[in-house]
């Protein structure tokens, strides 16, 4: 007889970008994702060993997450715990309007939430501390010039989900 694991939870996957690290937590109200990072990541959550690797929990995340790297998934429909500050949170829902193959700057992210021009700074914090990289699109974030400013994953995968958006000529994932 096999149990459901509760608490967190974790598991691996192979994306293009490399072995991404999911993480979740399974309670009375079914299973929320918490965190979704990649190899190199700053700020990377570590797997603890009380938690359990539980690949079954994650295998919707898993489908979502191959659909959306073989071009077939334009949104994301997964369940998150809730993180961050209060401005984290706003500043995390703004970045969930932005549309696939589209891109936005810092300072429209600011705009979009009322914000002052110098709380543009403090916009870019709370972006690069999504939790949720890939599925919460903070990589659709740019410079207003155009470039490639900060991707916790790195900004050459940033450049290459951009890329597989069809927001920039595509490179090889």
């Amino acid at each position: 007889m096999t149990t459901t694991p509760t608490g967190i939870v974790f598991t691996t996957t192979g994306s293009p970008l490399g072995e991404l690290l999911l993480v979740g937590e399974i309670g009375t109200a079914g299973f929320t994702l918490t965190s979704l990072s990649m190899p190199g990541q700053r700020s990377a959550p570590t797997v603890h060993l009380d938690q359990e690797r539980a690949p079954a929990a994650f295998a919707d995340v898993v489908a979502q997450l191959d659909a959306y790297f073989a071009g077939r998934l334009t949104r994301f429909d997964i369940p998150f715990t809730p993180a961050g500050t209060e401005f984290q949170r706003r500043v995390w829902q703004e970045l969930d309007t932005i549309a696939y193959g589209t891109s936005t700057t810092y300072g429209a992210v600011a705009t979009a939430l009322d914000l002052p021009r110098e709380r543009v700074q403090a916009v870019g914090v709370a972006i690069g501390a999504n939790p949720l990289l890939v599925v919460r699109p903070c990589h659709r974030v740019i410079g207003a010039d155009g470039s490639m400013r900060g991707y916790a994953g790195g900004v050459e995968r940033k450049v290459a989900l951009l890329s597989l958006e069809g927001v920039l000529q595509p490179t090889l994932l």
